[in-house]
């Protein structure tokens, strides 16, 4: 992986979910089950249909809460705050992660289809708060979800991002499509590589990815 491919990088932006904590926390299953446990509530639905929706609406809208506010004109407030309302003990500090990321040369940018709440909680939680210019949730993209090119397009005007001098790190390729697009040099973060024109670069362990760079 040459360095070289990373110089002209002024701007750094990272996903959350199981790409700042690895996903053998299985910390997204406790807020699947909360998003399954709103969605019945919400549409009066039992558990299963509630499951199958969820998923459902993951696939065609990016989120399940765009689904949600798209087909059912949900509240994104209440919901957000519900599905997030998880315990972090699973999490762990990761010093030599929080050192890498700090070296990184420019600015440091957190975004996440979550809510910027509940993404600085699992920072601190991961010892890694302080260390980012900013974090973003989905509510800073009007709640347009990622991989939605206008998502995308929001937290950047609002981050300062320029795509051609950046980086992006996630964990679900097909929000690396736009990026790529967009003229950004794309890493897929996960224990399975996945195909496609518009990684640029995988890896399983993000803190020895980053270890390459600085």
């Amino acid at each position: 992986m040459p360095k070289s491919h990373f110089t002209h990088v002024e701007a750094w932006v990272f996903d959350l979910d199981n790409t700042l904590y690895p996903p053998q926390a299985r910390l997204f299953d406790l807020i699947e089950r909360r998003m399954t446990d709103y969605v019945m509530t919400a549409l009066g639905v039992d558990r299963a249909e509630a499951d199958r929706l969820r998923h459902h609406y993951w696939v065609e809208h990016g989120t399940t809460l765009a689904g949600l506010m798209r087909e059912h004109d949900l509240d994104p407030g209440p919901y957000l705050d519900h599905v997030h309302d998880i315990p972090l003990d699973r999490l762990e500090p990761d010093a030599g992660l929080a050192a890498r990321i700090r070296a990184l040369p420019g600015r440091k940018i957190v975004y996440t289809n979550g809510c910027a709440p509940y993404a600085e909680r699992v920072l601190a939680r991961r010892g890694l708060d302080g260390i980012f210019d900013a974090v973003f949730g989905v509510e800073h993209a009007g709640y347009r979800p990622k991989p939605e090119r206008a998502a995308f397009d929001a937290v950047f005007t609002r981050g300062g991002v320029a795509p051609m001098r950046a980086a992006i790190f996630e964990d679900d390729p097909r929000n690396l499509a736009e990026p790529h697009a967009m003229g950004m040099r794309t890493v897929h973060v996960a224990p399975q590589r996945a195909a496609g024109a518009h990684i640029h670069h995988h890896t399983d362990d993000l803190g020895g990815f980053l270890a390459q760079l600085v």
